[in-house]
């Protein structure tokens, strides 16, 4: 095998060759990361098949390391993305996402739409995708645009940069969900921290629109008026039943893991394991998705079990191939010798939680996505964190505030705001990808901060 020092310049060429191959070549990531895995992992020495040596202790070869790289990593949230996905699925058929918002608005006013927005934006990302939930948003964005008056420029920008904190911070959001598996991190607490910091990195993202992108002005083109838009769906669901398939999941989750704190705030009897099971992400989001199932009208009920649940479960393929493949990655690099040259050489340069900051914010400006930046990142750092000291929650969190910045041209989040808004591409650059920087920085400074504490 090569030394330690050669495995991180080998590890350099293949991020190198993932971003290449994902942003210019335009080649599926799930293929790529299954393809460095193997290109890594022969090039460091790895045996190729399993066995034993000739004292007769046992090693795993490559092919074995990415099967259970890839089978070990979906095994422990491959079924919370799909039901996650089927929850964003039926909060979109029904209309729920939209009485989500109509409560906002009624909270804050009619005349504060970008922060309504903004604020829908950050509930409504947490199960959907942060482009599905722009497109599902966008008609009663520009809606409220026309009725208010304000720019369509400020009004897509706080939505906007609302969906993209929780998209990349809070749990159950597959990119987050699936950077605190790779890091063996507390999802309880990832869900409860990292939804605090995405306030913040929302907030900050809300003042670049109302304050720098309020300068340029553009006017909404909407097809439907705020009104018809809401009577097009007949009868919206409650907005405290809407919140329900968001709410409950969360905040089981966030139980069992203050339940299996070591101050035992619940004691250790049969509350506890009551607890740990039901807030157990699988259990916590298959009742969601039963709760979501409640919103549906009773005729549509049919449609919805068939039709509804299974475009969720096809909109989930493509991420659950990702997070498997950044899976197989991560294991190949745990059994690398880079592992403790890293850990040993930037110790003693206290770089700490700037390292995953900086390394996802170079994948996410490189190839675009944030997932990818997200589950490829967490996958490096894995083996490393315990060499350098950091915590497995605020490593996803910096890696998360990195995957944010910025998000331009290679990102089709960035066409998804500019071209549902009507924003021209220039436009854009100077408004949209300006705050996904602002924001992921903010999301950051708290993070470092949050770094002394936990």
């Amino acid at each position: 095998m090569v030394s330690g020092s050669v495995a991180v310049i080998l590890l350099i060429v293949a991020i190198i060759l993932i971003v290449v191959c994902t942003s210019k070549l335009q080649i599926n990531a799930f293929v790529v990361l299954i393809a460095v895995a193997f290109l890594y992992g022969l090039a460091i020495g790895l045996p190729l098949l399993s066995g034993k040596d000739a004292s007769g202790k046992a090693f795993t070869g490559v092919v074995d390391l990415i099967k259970n790289g890839f089978g070990g990593t979906l095994s422990s949230i491959g079924i919370v993305i799909i039901a996650g996905t089927i929850i964003g699925t039926i909060l979109e058929k029904t209309g729920a996402a939209l009485s989500i918002t109509q409560a906002i608005l009624r909270i804050v006013g009619n005349n504060r739409a970008p922060m309504a927005m903004s604020i829908a934006g950050y509930v409504v990302s947490i199960p959907v995708f942060c482009d599905s939930g722009f497109v599902i948003l966008s008609p009663l964005n520009k809606a409220l645009s026309a009725k208010t008056g304000v720019s369509m420029t400020t009004m897509a920008v706080a939505l906007g940069t609302g969906l993209h904190s929780t998209h990349l911070l809070v749990p159950p959001t597959p990119g987050p969900i699936a950077a605190a598996a790779n890091l063996n991190a507390d999802l309880g607490t990832v869900i409860a921290v990292g939804a605090v910091v995405a306030i913040f990195s929302a907030v900050a993202g809300y003042f670049w629109a109302t304050k720098f992108a309020v300068k340029y002005k553009i006017e909404a083109k909407a097809t439907e008026s705020y009104e018809d838009l809401i009577a097009k769906y007949r009868k919206l669901p409650g907005a405290f039943h809407s919140m329900l398939p968001l709410l409950t999941p969360i905040i089981l989750i966030v139980l069992s893991s203050v339940a299996s704190f070591p101050t035992k705030p619940f004691g250790d009897g049969d509350m506890v394991k009551f607890l740990r099971f039901i807030g157990d992400p699988v259990t916590a989001l298959i009742l969601g998705v039963f709760m979501a199932i409640t919103l549906v009208p009773s005729g549509s009920k049919g449609i919805a079990v068939k039709d509804w649940m299974g475009e969720g479960v096809l909109s989930s393929a493509l991420i659950l191939a990702i997070t498997g493949a950044g899976g197989s990655f991560g294991l190949v690099l745990r059994s690398s010798p880079m592992v403790g040259f890293i850990g040993d050489t930037l110790a003693q340069y206290k770089i700490g939680v700037f390292l995953p900051f900086l390394l996802a914010m170079a994948l996410k400006t490189a190839q675009g996505s944030g997932t990818v930046s997200l589950v490829t990142t967490s996958a490096i750092m894995a083996p490393l964190i315990g060499g350098l000291g950091l915590s497995p929650i605020i490593t996803v969190l910096a890696i998360g505030s990195g995957a944010g910045i910025v998000s331009h041209a290679n990102d089709s989040y960035f066409w998804v705001v500019s071209q549902f808004s009507g924003m021209p591409v220039n436009v854009a650059y100077k408004t949209w990808v300006s705050a996904t920087a602002v924001q992921g920085l903010a999301a950051f400074i708290l993070t470092f901060v949050l770094s002394f504490f936990i």
